[in-house]
């Protein structure tokens, strides 16, 4: 195997780790978000998503990696193509747009209802 292919073969499997990585984050930001938890870590995992999406974004809706994919001879420049499936790697954005929204959604809710709470404590026990 030459050079180039076996550095295709580490963008792609950097792109399928980074992939799982943004994904367990995103499934943990709707998990916490349906159970009412608003906390620190997924405050973090939120971030983490965000990042992604604001990196996609800038780049004109298309995975940086592609780029590197096309330079180092992968003709359609796909970094998705060995590791996921194409109907799947091709319908991500779609994917993530409601699930995305379905979380800042659920932890709007989670901070109103935990602002209610707070300030209702507050009134109850004078502090």
């Amino acid at each position: 195997m030459d050079q180039r292919r076996l550095l295709l073969r580490a963008v792609k499997s950097f792109h399928t780790i980074a992939w799982f990585t943004i994904e367990a984050c995103m499934a943990y930001v709707l998990y916490t978000g349906i159970r009412g938890r608003t906390d620190r870590k997924a405050g973090a995992a939120a971030v983490v998503v965000a990042v992604e999406t604001l990196i996609f974004a800038a780049n004109g809706f298309h995975c940086p990696l592609t780029a590197v994919a096309r330079d180092l001879g992968d003709g359609n420049g796909s970094v998705t193509d060995i590791y996921l499936p194409h109907w799947f790697a091709r319908n991500l954005p779609g994917i993530h747009v409601p699930l995305i929204l379905a979380a800042a959604l659920l932890h709007w809710r989670n901070w109103r209802i935990h602002g209610v709470r707070d300030s209702q404590r507050r009134l109850l026990l004078g502090r």
